[in-house]
């Protein structure tokens, strides 16, 4: 797989085409000429003859698409990855490519008129798919030859293509099982997606349950008397659902697109025994008659009034169709399900005695008998199910584990209870999924008992560290990964770093050098590698003017990173999503970085009020002086590092960390699978240890004093005059620019990294004395976002 074309280019096309681009490969970008001029290419004497013309309806969208947020493409020197055309001069193009992917507007004669042009250019042998949302892939297929026929399929991605996990695969009764499986496999590893297969059944799996869910849910609101805010409260992340729940989602997504996809499904299924569920409710109705469509039109279930300075957040009442504020009843089955981890709440949901448990009791009753009976109506595996569940709408569970959570009995008696029909294949089960001898195993209503899928790799921690942990605390745990490789996996909140998890590097780089081991990684499965250091525990010791203790404690923290750097055993960072602050020095300081595509990361302590304290600044420094090139401006290089901590400014990709200089190219790699991310790091730690890893020696490094110290210094009062930053981000800043310099020098001087872990912690340390500092960690905690004062 080399070269892919995608044609169309609109939202999902442009998209799909840059992530391809983000995973490596050449992409050729294809849609429509136009058939009028604009006023613009009018004036300029412009003619549909053209190509500025025949490719503006490419190129528009092209550029609408880059310039989104969140942006689609990992780093700005992918986009000539991307290659634009028009479908009249550029189609034949498409026989350079391995997999070419339509993504034009749902009409079935116009996909076939594609197709019809495809068959005419594409090479032999090349696999055809199509995006399409719920267009039967057998209408699709009608006149195609026998070969575009064995390479055909459905590939459904979820929107936005980047940051959706979602991969839907569709055969034709034709396609070769070969290139079946290949799609599923290529979209795993080289894509990053989660990939499942799916029926030709109207929706698939995703859309399907999800559209199911939404309207079941609202149905039950209905009939016990539930407004908008209160069901938006039991069904968000109090249950493992997105924050947005219902309702909510419902508004970001637009109620037009769940109505769309409602409607064709009401009219499209024949044997579903729940169809009436699709029906729309008399307030969708009314909602839509009114373009209350949600965010795009700035009205649906939820208003957000910003007038009189401040943010209100009103709900629709059903009953007057008037805006009311956004509030409700509290129930006490809430209270109760705050107190558990999630794992409990699910059993304990349907325990208690009020409206709150009636609500969750009949939901759950008539989902659990709509997934019973979708299989194998849409697809053979329960896993795929809930990993359409999980990856396409965001569920921390899918509905056959929460099934298991609560007893595969007890939601059988729970749906006989309400009325519905479990099918027949459930009432055997003991329970939906085991672990056996380290693999998940699932129950197949094909095979009538439990049965496994190949993973991508069998180096899964959610399965070793059942039987191969090895020393653990609340924070973190030691998990042997097999062939000398051991693995410190944190678990604290938001796997912030606290003494904890500082512990558990520490403990295992002892046991990895007293017990000869050939290297250690540094992975978890959370959903952020970490947020940083434990900021509640430094405010608490900050408050109490507890000085002596805050010093003790980043002195605790720069020893675990300086015993990370300079340990006998290789150290692999595995970094993914949010992974900030002392999260970054973590990574910094080891000897290679296995990153997910997805990492956000940056030392963003001054959004607190101090400078990283955990070796990041002199880490920073030592890179400089590391990577310095004969004949640079060193003032220029310097400048821009300090900016970069100055604003605090986080990476949106680990290929833009590597631009700015946290993964180092050549030595750090950057995978798409999360799942392959722990296997490539174990590879690596062994490949350092094979080539004769020996502990490294700290070198100098050199400072440049106060020459530098005054360009900041400068630059610092220009910012502060022309008001881009307050008087107290002055100080935090003068405070990073002394450690930057190294202090008073008077000329450039070798200093060692103790020096400058010296100068670093006592800056933070003074800063923690100041109200201001102590202001914003306050705001921070509380609010969950910087304060400036």
């Amino acid at each position: 797989m080399k070269h892919i074309s995608v044609i169309g280019s609109g939202i999902m096309g442009s998209r799909i085409a840059c992530h391809f681009a983000n995973a490596g490969f050449r992409v050729l970008l294809l849609d429509i000429v136009p058939k009028e001029l604009t006023e613009k290419e009018k004036n300029k004497g412009l003619t549909l003859a053209d190509d500025a013309v025949k490719n503006r309806i490419v190129t528009e969208a092209f550029q609408t698409t880059l310039k989104t947020n969140p942006n689609p493409i990992y780093s700005k020197s992918f986009i000539h990855r991307i290659s634009l055309g028009n479908l009249d001069d550029d189609f034949e193009k498409i026989n350079e490519s391995d997999w070419i992917i339509e993504v034009v507007v749902e009409r079935l004669d116009i996909k076939k008129s594609i197709f019809d042009k495809v068959e005419q250019y594409r090479k032999k042998g090349s696999i055809v798919t199509s995006n399409t949302s719920g267009i039967p892939i057998a209408l699709m297929g009608e006149g195609r030859s026998e070969d575009f026929l064995q390479h055909f399929a459905i590939s459904h991605f979820f929107n936005p293509p980047r940051y959706m996990p979602l991969l839907e695969v569709i055969p034709h009764v034709k396609t070769k099982k070969e290139i079946t499986e290949f799609l599923l496999h290529f979209g795993k590893k080289y894509l990053g997606k989660a990939t499942v297969l799916a029926k030709d059944t109207p929706a698939f799996i995703g859309n399907r349950l999800g559209i199911y869910n939404i309207m079941h849910v609202m149905k039950v609101a209905e009939k016990l008397g539930l407004n908008f805010h209160e069901v938006d409260q039991l069904t968000g992340k109090l249950i493992g659902k997105a924050k947005s729940a219902t309702f909510g989602t419902s508004d970001v997504v637009g109620l037009d697109t769940l109505v769309h996809v409602a409607n064709n499904l009401a009219n499209t299924l024949q044997n579903d025994e729940s169809v009436d569920t699709f029906k729309l409710p008399s307030i969708v109705e009314y909602m839509m008659e009114n373009k209350l469509l949600g965010r795009k039109t700035k009205a649906g279930f939820f208003k957000m009034d910003k007038s009189a300075g401040k943010k209100t957040l009103y709900q629709l009442d059903p009953n007057t169709k008037e805006y009311i504020l956004s509030e409700g009843r509290k129930f006490e089955t809430v209270n109760t399900l705050k107190s558990l981890s999630l794992n409990q709440r699910y059993a304990a949901m349907i325990k208690g005695n009020d409206l709150a448990t009636e609500f969750y009791k009949e939901l759950h009753a008539g989902l659990f008998a709509y997934v019973s009976n979708r299989v194998p109506e849409i697809c053979d595996s329960i896993q795929d199910v809930d990993t359409a569940m999980k990856t396409g709408f965001g569920w921390k569970h899918g509905p056959f584990e929460i099934w298991d959570k609560i007893g595969v009995k007890e939601g059988i008696q729970l749906a006989e209870q309400y009325g519905y029909t479990i099918a027949e294949w459930v009432k055997g089960v003991d329970s939906f999924y085991a672990l056996e001898d380290g693999t998940e195993k699932f129950y197949s209503p094909l095979t009538l008992e439990l049965t496994s899928k190949e993973p991508i790799t069998k180096l899964q921690l959610k399965y070793l560290k059942h039987s191969n942990t090895i020393w653990s605390n609340e924070d973190a745990s030691i998990v042997d990964l097999g062939d000398g490789i051991i693995n410190v996996e944190f678990h604290s909140k938001m796997n912030s770093l606290g003494s904890g998890v500082l512990a558990g590097i520490l403990k295992a780089i002892d046991i990895a050098e007293q017990e000869n081991k050939k290297g250690i990684t540094l992975y978890n499965d959370g959903s952020n590698f970490s947020v940083g250091a434990n900021i509640g525990m430094i405010f608490m010791m900050a408050a109490e003017q507890d000085y002596d203790e805050l010093n003790m404690a980043v002195a605790q923290f720069q020893n675990a990173m300086m015993r990370i750097r300079y340990s006998d055993i290789p150290v692999i960072a595995c970094p993914h999503n949010m992974t900030l602050g002392g999260g970054c020095e973590v990574s910094l300081h080891a000897d290679a970085i296995v990153a997910h595509a997805e990492t956000y990361m940056g030392l963003v302590e001054f959004g607190v009020g101090v400078i990283p304290g955990g070796g990041g600044t002199k880490e920073t420094i030592r890179q400089l002086y590391l990577n310095h090139v004969k004949n640079d401006v060193d003032v220029n290089r310097i400048q821009e590092a300090f900016l970069k901590i100055g604003t605090a400014k986080v990476s949106t990709s680990a290929y833009e960390a590597m631009e700015m200089g946290y993964l180092q190219k050549g030595r750090d790699h950057i995978v798409m699978s999360r799942e392959l991310q722990l296997q490539v790091a174990k590879q690596k730690a062994l490949s350092l240890y094979e080539a004769g890893y020996t502990r490294p020696i700290s070198e100098p490094i050199q400072v440049f004093g106060k020459n530098i110290q005054g360009a900041f210094t400068v630059a610092i009062d220009s910012m502060v005059r022309g008001g881009y930053i307050t008087e107290y981000d002055a100080v935090v800043a003068n405070e990073l620019g002394h450690v930057m310099s190294g202090g008073d020098f008077s000329e450039p001087t070798m200093v060692s990294e103790e020096f400058l872990l010296k100068k670093e912690r006592e800056a933070f340390v003074r800063l923690c004395t100041q109200r201001k500092t102590l202001e914003r960690i306050q705001h921070m905690l509380t609010k969950g976002k910087p304060l400036r004062n």
